[in-house]
């Protein structure tokens, strides 16, 4: 909680993002002021990537729920070889593109869409899927049900998954592994 008695997660403002590994490593990135917005921990984003070391160089990456865009970013940092930035929030999508320009990278696509329908028109298939979506609206199941229903994972895909506590996975996805900070559960799945 802070002094205003709110916890981090109702309204977390951090200013930048760091990417804490590979090419870009410790560069900062400027995030807009947005309601709402839990840009994933720098530890927790360390603990994620030596997750996925084996596998993350060459991958092809989906930020699906982007936000900030750290996940993505810091995917392409430490050698995958694209990612697709998945936002609706006009403000956060102005700032990636801003980020994607400074970062000189063609390895990042930014696409400006509601998650879920941006799923039902994509034709791609992707090695690795982070999930990070707003809290509370059932958007980890629906947005999981789509990546299968509509073909968009690679055999033996990972799904990085950020949550609330007490999220039930749905039963074709199998915990690789998995943590907690705070009231967040973060986990590594396959299907």
């Amino acid at each position: 909680m802070n002094k205003n008695g709110d916890t981090a997660l109702k309204s977390h403002r951090p200013g930048k993002v760091r990417i804490i590994g590979g090419k870009w490593r410790s560069r900062k990135l400027p995030v807009p002021e947005t309601a709402m917005l839990r840009p994933t921990p720098d530890r927790v984003r360390e603990t994620l990537f030596n997750w996925l070391q084996p596998v993350i160089s060459g991958a092809s990456c989906l930020d699906l729920y982007a936000g900030t865009g750290s996940l993505g970013l810091e995917a392409v940092s430490r050698g995958a070889s694209s990612v697709v930035l998945v936002e609706n929030d006009p403000a956060l999508v102005n700032q990636l593109a801003e980020n994607i320009k400074t970062l000189d990278t063609t390895e990042a696509c930014l696409e400006r869409s509601e998650a879920l329908s941006w799923l039902k028109h994509n034709t791609r298939q992707f090695d690795v899927v982070f999930l990070d979506p707003p809290f509370g609206q059932g958007l980890i199941e629906k947005s999981c049900d789509l990546l299968r229903e509509m073909n968009c994972l690679k055999p033996r895909a990972l799904i990085y998954i950020e949550a609330e506590q007490g999220l039930q996975l749905p039963s074709y996805l199998t915990i690789k592994k998995q943590g907690k900070a705070g009231q967040v559960k973060y986990m590594l799945a396959g299907v």
